[in-house]
């Protein structure tokens, strides 16, 4: 079962985080309240209806609505007075942020990056999965900010999810992700995105495709830190087949969704067993969840 754990993540590594300025310090807290838009945390996109069989017609209703509207650039907004809580935890889709997964993720994700660059741990990050390229963009900012020779993957179709195999993989029967249009970001916009920071070098690599074709063939030795966001049970295993056994020991898996979609943790538990990983996950926020690789 998941243990809980403290989401500020206040024992973060001693021995190299003490070696960051307090202006490089709060240059990646602000990086992160950027990336998440906690500026407009009181306003979100409207994210579709509920996934569940009783709630088929009402979502695709929704869903065929924002999908018209993305098509000509428009959005249907929110209010949420309690929009800066909900960020913390990564609750609705962010207008203007390039990142879903809120602060407490964001937390865990410099928690990992730091941990892993205290100990030694060898390996790149990859982040499968990314939406607007947010987490990763992060995750460049603290590897630089430690000034550490790191690659940053940055796996995506950059065309949205792919419909079910539902033959191979019928726990994701149902599944509509694939439909929505604001999960359609290119890959020009995600290295637009990356640029915008100042942070697209030689040392960001981009691996466009379906995670069946790229991650079996993707030229990576070592990771340090793997984050999972495919949301489906195949997303989800093939990024665990490929990848997890590239993770050195003392390296850190990442699953955004396993609090949230059944399929994800449904993955995350038959690959487990399949392979006696015993590591405890670890609760971020409700939603992401982790371990550390013995």
């Amino acid at each position: 079962m998941p243990q809980s754990i403290d989401p500020k993540h206040s024992a973060l590594p001693t021995s190299r985080a003490a070696e960051l300025s307090p202006t490089e310090k709060n240059y990646l807290h602000l990086l992160k309240e950027v990336l998440i838009d906690i500026d407009n945390a009181a306003r979100f996109q409207l994210t579709p209806y509920p996934r569940g069989r009783s709630n088929v017609i009402k979502r695709f209703l929704v869903n065929k609505l924002i999908n018209t509207l993305a098509k000509k650039g428009l959005s249907i907004t929110g209010v949420d007075p309690s929009g800066i809580a909900a960020r913390e935890k990564g609750l609705g889709w962010p207008l203007n942020g390039y990142s879903m997964i809120g602060a407490r993720r964001m937390d865990n994700l410099q928690h990992c990056l730091e941990q892993v660059i205290a100990d030694g741990v060898e390996g790149d990050f990859i982040e499968t999965g990314v939406w607007r390229g947010g987490a990763c963009i992060f995750a460049k900012a603290v590897i630089d900010a430690y000034g550490e020779d790191r690659r940053v993957w940055v796996a995506d179709s950059f065309e949205g999810l792919p419909k079910p195999n539902t033959d191979l993989y019928p726990e994701d029967a149902g599944d509509d992700l694939y439909s929505l249009e604001q999960l359609r970001i290119s890959l020009e916009q995600v290295q637009s995105n990356f640029e915008r920071f100042h942070l697209l070098d030689e040392r960001v690599v981009f691996l466009k495709g379906w995670f069946k074709d790229t991650l079996p063939e993707a030229p990576i030795e070592k990771l340090a830190v793997l984050r999972l966001d495919g949301d489906m049970y195949e997303s989800t295993m093939d990024g665990l087949v490929h990848l997890y056994p590239k993770l050195e020991p003392g390296g850190y898996l990442i699953v955004d969704d396993y609090g949230v979609i059944p399929a994800c943790r449904k993955a995350v538990h038959d690959y487990r067993e399949r392979h006696g990983i015993q590591e405890p996950i670890i609760d971020i926020d409700g939603s992401g969840h982790f371990w550390r690789k013995d």
